[in-house]
């Protein structure tokens, strides 16, 4: 039998849920800073804010959700598995280290080796699997079964979404004018989690879900109005890759019901994003972070007034391929090549 962190019987997460996992994982993940951005404010014309998860221990959010299922574990749990692009691997690699558990990531080919290095320098196992997100989740559910690990899903799990949640708690906390904000969106776990946060303090705040134009697999199963499968590609966003699981059970009925609006970059888009926020704000993001961004700067989404907030997800990028970008090389993506374009503001 299938164990998971989650429960799969439980309902919809609510604020309550959220304020507890807070509690949760004090201590474990810590509150990040929302700062302004001059440039983007400048550019359109808004206050327009930085939430800075890149200052997470892991680098990334991800530690929020993976901490929060971890740290309700009974103390018998004989340890954790999951499926990762990489992030969330990191997150369950630190939170089990924490708790003394044996943690297991399963990763595709996909992922760069920057990432797969940094989950095992945390003290986890890794096992490279097919070349999708779907591959690693076989085996991610074939070592739960086999060897009793508990499943620390990456998104479609309750206690993953609402430890997720907590960064609305904080942004809103921080700026309760915030009248928009720009979600990164792959599985849904970060979206579903600040929609259901956000919409239940501040009802009319507007919600933007925003992916990559190739393989966005939410994107794609909002408009078929059902999950689907879609092709992985390799991605200067690549935490945003995969799908988001055929018999998903809560993340993909949060951001259909919850996000305003969903919106797609394309690589060359991110690209410039990457660079912007690098030499207008000295940051180093993921793609993946920077994808609210890159909306915002090519037209993508209409702004209504008042604050704004985006999410700078994570920092765990390829630091070759970084280089690359803010130098204006060149990328080559798989066998797609994203041209170069060196930075004028």
């Amino acid at each position: 039998m299938t164990v998971r962190g989650g429960a799969a019987a439980i309902g919809r997460p609510g604020l309550a849920d959220v304020y507890e996992a807070r509690r949760r994982i004090a201590g474990t993940a810590v509150r990040t800073p929302m700062v302004p951005s001059p440039f983007m404010t400048r550019r359109t014309g808004h206050d327009f804010l930085l939430k800075l998860e890149t200052t997470q221990p892991i680098g990334a959010f991800k530690l929020r959700g993976a901490a929060n299922a971890i740290l309700r574990l009974p103390p018998d749990t004989r340890g954790v598995v999951c499926c990762s692009t990489g992030n969330h691997g990191r997150g369950v690699a630190y939170a089990a280290a924490a708790r003394g558990l044996r943690a297991v990531v399963c990763m595709s080919a996909l992922v760069s080796k920057a990432k797969v290095e940094g989950i095992k320098a945390l003290g986890a196992e890794v096992q490279i699997v097919g070349r999708s997100q779907d591959d690693a989740q076989v085996e991610s559910s074939r070592l739960c079964r086999d060897e009793g690990l508990v499943e620390i899903p990456p998104f479609d799990d309750f206690h993953v979404i609402v430890g997720q949640a907590t960064i609305a708690l904080e942004m809103l906390e921080d700026r309760p004018d915030l009248t928009c904000l720009l979600v990164p969106l792959s599985g849904g776990g970060l979206a579903a989690g600040i929609a259901l946060a956000a919409k239940a303090i501040k009802p009319d705040i507007r919600l933007i879900g925003i992916s990559m134009d190739r393989g966005a697999a939410m994107d794609a199963s909002i408009r078929a109005g059902r999950p689907v499968e879609v092709e992985e590609v390799a991605s200067l966003a690549d935490s945003l890759g995969g799908g988001i699981g055929l018999e998903n059970r809560l993340s993909f009925a949060l951001c259909r019901d919850l996000l305003d609006e969903v919106v797609l970059v394309t690589e060359n888009e991110i690209y410039r994003a990457m660079q912007v926020l690098y030499f207008e704000d000295r940051m180093v993001a993921e793609g993946a972070g920077v994808v609210g961004l890159a909306a915002v700067l090519f037209g993508k989404v209409t702004l209504p007034s008042g604050p704004v907030g985006t999410v700078i997800t994570g920092r765990n990028t390829d630091m070759a391929q970084f280089t690359n970008v803010i130098s204006g090389r060149d990328v080559t993506l798989d066998g797609v090549t994203v041209k170069g374009v060196p930075y004028a503001a």
